[in-house]
């Protein structure tokens, strides 16, 4: 037995009143004490394990780690410090190691409900975690991040945990809680690579290419050997050169050179979307001005596909069946385009279509005479004369009832498209469908125009 230093009741004083501040829940001042007891007296477990105490309850648990860890290491029977070093582990995402800190609790004692407890929470921790990689590599992104909330409610803290939850909500699309989730570990920590690279992540999923990389460069300066950092980066600029280098070649006229452009720019990141949907866009068209209208309405619908809020990619495909006379198909576009948004420009272009759509359906007095749509007068009373003679009833009065009534029918149509066609003013009204429409002042087209401002959408 010896006698207490005046170090050693100097330090037990600073201890009770650290102990005072601890219940009153003033856990700063508290702090201070202890670290006074702690400067008096450095070989004294307890007061390393009180101030780790102080310290998890002030949520710093990297101290309190260092804190429950000298305690243990001076005195190794010291059960409350081996269970606050397993909890703060546990807190920091260090499952394994919180389970032997626990397991040395339950050897000291096993009947500690506490630690069979946490050790079993550690247990979850540690499961939680290899369903997630499963679930990464399988890339079923929702259930990582179900399994990181989980694990998240038992390990606090655990940036790791809280990161990779970031990197499958920017995966799924959903970038704002992936920033968010970011910007708060940022906020603790703002050289974290991981953080970083998420933040870049984002940006790049949502085409802000370049502000992208400046991220993935802050992330690799800070974690040089980051390799999805370095990964993403290569990609982001490969992307926006193969891009910009289709962009230019377009704007050259250099169609053939564009489409090889953008189909290589597609297959460098079929995870981002956005910049995805517009290089389909983009190609759709290519292909319209290589006159490939099959081919830039798929590809009109890969981008719709990927965004269907496109507009762009909506008024794009509905001009290729426009072009290729599918009118109900372009109907379909233009309502989906005007409902998004109510633009003069947009009612014009369905109500063209519409009124394309039914005269569509009526009898088209050009195929009647087989001329195109742009036969000159000349050009009409002949394809008449022609189709008149091999039409005429006399030429068939030795065929069937049948025949005769069929070829009587085409001759009477013959002469209900001559009578349009020949005379200017019906031929115009009925190039301009005035015949079908509604209300023919809504049209804002000229007679002779009816597509009026429909052509610059596209040049």
């Amino acid at each position: 037995y010896h006698l207490a230093s005046k170090e050693d009741l100097e330090a037990e004083g600073f201890k009770d009143q650290g102990n005072a501040f601890y219940v009153k829940k003033d856990y700063s001042e508290a702090f201070n004490y202890y670290t006074k007891a702690i400067d008096a007296c450095p070989k004294n477990a307890s007061y390393y394990g009180n101030r780790a105490a102080t310290l998890m309850m002030l949520c710093r648990f990297r101290e309190a780690l260092v804190d429950s860890q000298r305690a243990v290491r001076l005195d190794d029977c010291f059960m409350k410090g081996h269970l606050r070093e397993g909890k703060c582990h546990l807190s920091l995402g260090n499952a394994m190691a919180a389970s032997r800190c626990f397991q040395k609790v339950l050897e000291l004692e096993p009947s500690n409900s506490q630690a069979q407890q946490e050790h079993k929470n550690a247990t979850a921790v540690l499961e939680y975690e290899r369903m997630a990689e499963l679930d990464f590599e399988k890339r079923d992104f929702r259930k990582v991040v179900y399994s990181m909330d989980k694990a998240l409610g038992l390990a606090s803290t655990c940036h790791r945990f809280k990161i990779l939850k970031a990197e499958c909500l920017a995966l799924l699309g959903r970038y704002l809680e992936a920033q968010s989730v970011a910007s708060d570990i940022l906020r603790m920590d703002s050289t974290n690579g991981d953080a970083l690279y998420v933040r870049g992540l984002c940006l790049y999923y949502e085409d802000c290419i370049d502000k992208a990389v400046q991220f993935f460069v802050q992330a690799l300066r800070m974690a040089p050997d980051h390799e999805k950092s370095r990964l993403a980066c290569r990609n982001a600029k490969a992307l926006k050169a193969k891009k910009e280098e289709g962009n230019k070649v377009f704007k050259n006229s250099n169609f053939e050179a564009a489409y090889r452009l953008y189909s290589e720019a597609l297959a460098i990141d079929p995870n981002n979307i956005k910049t995805n949907a517009k290089l389909y866009c983009n190609r759709g068209t290519v292909g319209a001005k290589l006159n490939k209208p099959d081919q830039a309405i798929e590809d009109c619908t890969s981008a719709i596909k990927l965004d269907d809020t496109y507009i762009k990619a909506y008024l794009r495909r509905a001009q290729c069946y426009m072009d290729i006379e599918q009118y109900e198909e372009a109907v379909r576009d233009y309502e989906k385009v005007y409902q998004t948004e109510k633009t003069k420009e947009h009612k014009h272009l369905l109500k063209t279509a519409q009124l394309e759509l039914k005269k569509s359906k009526r009898k088209d007095y050009y195929k009647v005479l087989g001329v195109g749509k742009n036969a000159t007068e000349d050009e009409i009373k002949k394809a008449y004369r022609k189709r008149a003679l091999m039409h005429h009833p006399d030429r068939h009065s030795a065929a069937t009832p049948e025949v005769q009534k069929e070829e009587e029918k085409k001759f009477k149509e013959m002469g209900e498209a001559f009578t349009v066609l020949s005379d200017p003013k019906k031929k115009t009204r009925y190039d301009c469908g005035h015949d079908l429409e509604d209300d023919s002042n809504n049209m804002g087209a000229s007679p002779s125009d009816p597509t009026g401002p429909r052509r610059a959408q596209w040049d």
